[in-house]
């Protein structure tokens, strides 16, 4: 376990936890009490040093479920611990099911999810709802993305048919830089995905909070990977930013929000030729004027994530979103600072403005760490 539960996490898919008085993840006593607080948690069996030591006395006071001391235990003692736990927490589970409290807990933005129980809604958008939730066959927490599921007399909801067309896109790789899809779904008359929970958040906070230029590249080697592999497959991402890479407790990157994302097999099209889709500061010259794009379009807003990363400032910046896009058209490519220009070659190339002078795919688009071994 890396760094503190998520709030609202209840182990509500484990029978019993098992929690030491001492280790790597620190104080038994301080995660005992944040279990305490927690209403509804699993039953804790907690290991104390000794049976009558200090920590045995404070865990008892928080609400531990069996507090067994390590010095003499039993494995017949411990054994029985986690048996009556288990039992507990079968039947507060029962309880909890048949309650007014989890049909509310069940309600997502209309969809009843009985395997699944809202934590908070993250977010309203125009074609569906996020919601934290805690999956107990899982046995964690994750992201659901719930749409309603519209049909017109014309045939597929053009709403609902991107949210197919990112879980189908999404069922095709599996890669560890790109996010992890758990389950998808159908109810009567809405659409869910459920998905990994990222509790460190997304780049845009790791990135304010400054990178060096080692970890700069890292990221953008992570990304690039993960570029290789939608390319691989004939998906072009087409909103590659900040926001849309999240960070791991492990430090790790994943890719996520393939609702923009096209991919070259697919029979229907999502979006009319000629519109523009993604966000001004990472788009490509093509992608933002509306012609076709390819996989170097990404690599181009690879190049813009990196120039940011290095310099802390993204670069092109306008009044408006129209000049943005000009300047990613027309104005010179930015400089590096000196200390960092030996990577200059590699933002030249990714941020090319002609899509032939850019690298073919992402497996070509360089990686010079080396230049600070």
């Amino acid at each position: 376990m890396r760094g503190p539960l998520t709030p609202g996490f209840l182990a509500q898919g484990f029978s019993a936890v098992l929690l030491d008085h001492g280790w790597k993840g620190g104080s038994g006593l301080d995660w005992l009490r944040d279990f305490h607080s927690r209403d509804g948690f699993a039953p804790v069996v907690f290991l104390s040093e000794d049976d009558e030591s200090p920590d045995a006395i404070e865990a008892r006071k928080p609400g531990a479920f069996a507090v067994l001391g390590k010095a003499k235990i039993k494995h017949t003692k411990l054994n029985d611990a986690i048996r009556r736990a288990a039992d507990e927490q079968a039947k507060a589970q029962s309880r909890w099911r048949m309650s007014a409290g989890a049909k509310m807990a069940q309600d997502f933005a209309g969809a009843r999810l009985k395997a699944y129980r809202r934590i908070d809604h993250i977010a309203k958008g125009s074609v569906s709802d996020l919601f934290l939730a805690e999956n107990a066959d899982i046995g964690g927490v994750v992201v659901l993305k719930v749409t309603p599921a519209i049909r017109k007399e014309t045939g597929i909801d053009q709403s609902m048919e991107r949210f197919l067309q990112e879980f189908e896109i999404l069922r095709e790789i599996q890669h560890p830089n790109i996010v992890k899809i758990h389950d998808l779904g159908v109810t009567d008359d809405h659409l869910y995905l459920a998905m990994e929970h990222f509790a460190r958040g997304d780049l845009r906070k790791r990135m304010s909070e400054g990178l060096t230029a080692r970890q700069s590249l890292t990221y953008a080697r992570d990304l690039a990977c993960a570029l290789e592999a939608i390319h691989e497959v004939g998906i072009f991402h087409r909103d590659l930013k900040p926001g849309n890479v999240m960070l791991r407790d492990d430090g790790s990157i994943a890719l996520i929000d393939f609702g923009l994302a096209k991919h070259v097999a697919l029979k229907m099209e999502v979006t009319d030729k000629g519109l523009i889709f993604g966000t001004p500061h990472y788009m490509s010259p093509e992608q933002g004027h509306g012609k076709p794009i390819d996989a170097r379009s990404d690599l181009y807003a690879l190049g813009v994530m990196l120039y940011e990363m290095l310099t802390g400032r993204k670069p092109f910046d306008a009044e408006n979103h129209m000049a943005i896009l000009v300047h990613h058209a027309k104005a010179p490519i930015p400089r590096l600072p000196e200390r960092l220009g030996v990577l200059q070659p590699l933002i030249d190339r990714l941020m090319a403005k002609e899509p032939a002078d850019r690298p073919v795919d992402a497996a070509g688009s360089g990686n010079r760490g080396d230049a600070f071994d």
